[in-house]
């Protein structure tokens, strides 16, 4: 029998402890088979690693993992196991930066405000490591995330305690999402009868066109698929919603998911944070705006930026 290879992802945070718990057993119970089981380093820190490899060491260098597997996602033989990983915000990027700079990695600091040619260039080059790098890239080959069909129907005939009917009575518990202007009420598909290049393209209120991509090849039978999130909607929904969370008297939970998280996540949070903390925020505009505090990077991130200012301004 001829041997096969599995790519296991090396990740970040807590899926990483699946890699220290679960891999071995794993390469235990392939092993004799002939099916190989191969690490692969795509963690965020691997990733900021990889594409800055000017100052480092022959020993801290490390190949650019995730463009190999994105190459190899495009074959047949491709069988990757992705793990969850970071989206990677800027606070965690530069928190990664930092930690890798404490281990003697010679790795430049993110500029957030590109003040010059060579800081646009460095921001440029972060990019391929911010925000949902990993998902594009491993997906532009059959990814499939669904449940095989005999674990579905195990579940299905043995439905887990916790998805059975719970009682009025015994929690608050609820989802609460947007009814209209998201994502997934704006969203339009096209399947392509031929092939061809369609290009995307942003339309200002007042007629304004500024080309996103210039061009995106397209196959015969490809769907493309499009759609958008209306601030104003958005704000109002947050704002609806924190105010029955409190009347309520209930924990309140954001969970975002968009297909490019890369972009969406950080704005759409940015309103929520914007939403929750308006009375103080609108307060202090004019002072938030000057030390370059932005509400996308969390609440964490404007305090940092606090730290900046003098000692009576801050209190």
């Amino acid at each position: 029998m001829g041997s096969s290879k599995i790519i296991w992802t090396k990740i970040d945070e807590a899926p990483a402890l699946a890699t220290y718990s679960l891999l071995p057993i794993v390469q235990g119970f392939a092993k004799g088979t002939g099916v190989e089981i191969e690490t692969s380093d795509i963690s965020l820190a691997g990733r900021i690693i990889a594409n800055f490899p000017d100052n480092l060491t022959d020993d801290q260098k490390i190949d650019d993992n995730l463009a190999m597997l994105g190459r190899l996602v495009k074959t047949p033989e491709a069988n990757i196991l992705k793990l969850p990983n970071i989206s990677a915000s800027i606070p965690q990027l530069q928190a990664a930066i930092a930690e890798l700079q404490d281990h003697g990695y010679d790795i430049p600091n993110y500029p957030e405000e590109a003040r010059n040619d060579a800081e646009k260039v460095l921001q440029a080059r972060f990019a391929k490591v911010l925000g949902s790098a990993v998902n594009p890239v491993l997906r532009e080959g059959n990814a499939d995330r669904r449940s095989a069909v005999s674990v579905k129907k195990n579940a299905q005939k043995n439905p887990h305690r916790m998805m059975k009917d719970w009682p009025e009575s015994g929690s608050k518990a609820r989802v609460a999402h947007m009814q209209e202007k998201d994502f997934f009420g704006t969203e339009n598909s096209t399947t392509m009868e031929k092939p061809d290049d369609v290009r995307i393209e942003f339309v200002a209120t007042g007629g304004q066109t500024t080309v996103l991509k210039k061009s995106v090849a397209l196959l015969e039978g490809e769907v493309i698929d499009t759609s958008v999130m209306n601030v104003a909607a958005l704000r109002a929904f947050y704002a609806k919603t924190i105010a029955e969370a409190k009347n309520d008297g209930v924990l309140l939970s954001l969970h975002l998911k968009a297909t490019m998280m890369k972009i969406s996540d950080p704005v759409m949070f940015g309103h929520c944070v914007s939403v929750y903390y308006a009375a103080a925020l609108d307060k202090h505009a004019a002072t938030l705006k000057e030390i370059g505090a932005n509400v996308d990077n969390g609440l964490a991130g404007v305090l940092e930026k606090l730290d900046q200012l003098p000692a009576a301004k801050k209190s």
